[in-house]
This record gives C-alpha cells, structure tokens and sequence, in this order.
C-alpha cells in the first residue's frame, strides 16, 4: 500500500518548490488579480452608469435581481478557473523539474494557450454542472463531488503534455480524478482546512496577504496531486474500486 504525505509533509514540499521563486510566483497572482480588480471597477462604474441613465435604481431593487450580476459571476468563476489552472500548471512543472523557470506573466495565462484552452473550459464546465446537480439534491453530495473532480485540471494537462498518455475527453478527466480521488477526499479536505489560519491572515490584511497565501495554497493543492500520480516517468496506475463509494471521503 502507497504511503501519502502528510499535510504538513506536502506544505514543506510546496514551501521547498516556491524557495527561490516567491517573487514569480507572487507576480504571477498579482497580475490576474489586478486584471480583476480593473475589471469589476469597471463593471461597477458601467453598470451605476447604465442604471443612473435608465432610472434602474429604486429603493425596492435588489442588487440580486440587477441584469449583469448573474452573468458578470459566471464569467469571473470562469477567468479564476483558468488562472488557477495555469498558475498550477507552473507549479507541477516545478515540482517535476527543479531548474524550470517561472515567467510570471505567460505562465498565469497559459490556461487560455490554444494547447489548453478547449480542454480546460470543458473540464470548467462539465465539473460545475455535475457539482450544481449533486448540490441540488443537498449541499453535502455537491461538496464531496468538488472534491472528487478536483484534480480534473492536472489530469489534462498530463494527457496534453505527455506523449506516453493517450488524449482524453474533458469528461474522461472528470472520471479519472473522480477515480484517482477514492479514499483521498478527506486527506484533500483536512488539507485545505490547515490554510484557515492563513486565509485569516489574509482577510486581516484587507486582502494583502493573499498574494503570498494563493501561491502557498495552490503550491501545496498541486503536491498533494504530484503526490497521488507519483514519478511521471514511471507508468503509474491508479488504484481503484471496482464500485465506487461516496463513504471512502
């Protein structure tokens, strides 16, 4: 049976890969961040702009019912997916190669490359919807499905990358992760509640401190997948039941 890391074990490991290379990597989330900031500026000032003009605004209107809102929402849950996606594409090639380079700004954006672009927005919204269909029957199922599909994004990226994997649908990667994740959930849960202290931190900060916690805990998000697959030079298979169990969370 495969020994896994601990979470303090795989928060070294991100702390090890990201000494030398925190200014690239806090770079690298400033500058989509900065991007959205930008952006919802002026969204809100268009939409105060438009509704003043229209006479939208009344005490009776809610921001909730306010055209744009819903899908201003979808398109930032959107660009985040994408730079998530690529800021943890640097860090897996990273971890795998220990003189890779980070380039702050190329590398944020690599999710929108025409290598990764389809495939990424695939796995986007596939996940989302399959996590809105299971949240609708009750919040937990649709809790324990996010986490199922997580690795959904680095499991593409391994069949785009490397030659020795077949090419996979979005779908196939959803499956895969949903695979790679039997008896792993809770580990990748407890995982993410060790980062509490620093997100408060970071609220603390008025949002300051984020540029170095979003790095530290994407960092550490993609150990604990370079982790489960292993050495990519190796032909890892992964374990699974053949039933699958939501008890194994």
């Amino acid at each position: 049976m495969n020994e896994f890391k601990t979470s303090a074990e795989l928060k070294q490991d991100a702390r090890d890969m990201l000494k030398g290379r925190w200014k690239d990597a806090v770079l690298m989330n400033f500058i989509p961040t900065l991007i959205i900031i930008v952006a919802l500026v002026i969204l809100v000032i268009t939409i105060f702009i438009a509704a003043e003009s229209f006479g939208f605004w009344s005490e009776s209107t809610s921001d909730s019912y306010f055209p744009g809102n819903s899908s201003s929402g979808t398109a930032s849950g959107i660009f985040s997916a994408f730079i998530t996606a690529g800021i943890s594409f640097t860090f897996l090639n990273a971890f795998r190669d220990a003189s890779y380079k980070i380039r702050p700004l190329k590398d944020a954006f690599q999710a929108f490359s025409k290598k990764y672009f389809l495939g990424v927005l695939l796995v986007y919204i596939i996940s989302s919807l399959f996590t809105f269909l299971w949240t609708l029957l009750f919040i937990i199922p649709g809790i324990i499905k996010s986490y199922a599909y997580s690795q959904a994004y680095l499991i593409y990226k391994d069949h785009v990358d490397r030659p020795d994997l077949e090419q996979i649908s979005a779908l196939d990667c959803i499956t895969e992760s949903k695979e790679l994740m039997q008896g792993h959930k809770m580990r990748f849960f407890l995982l993410g509640l060790s980062f509490l202290g620093w997100i408060l931190i970071g609220v603390l900060t008025l949002g300051i401190g984020f540029l170095w916690i979003t790095p530290y805990m994407v960092a550490t998000n993609t150990a604990f997948y370079h982790d489960l697959v292993g050495d990519p030079s190796m032909d890892n298979e992964w374990e699974t039941d053949d039933e699958w169990d939501e008890s194994d969370f």
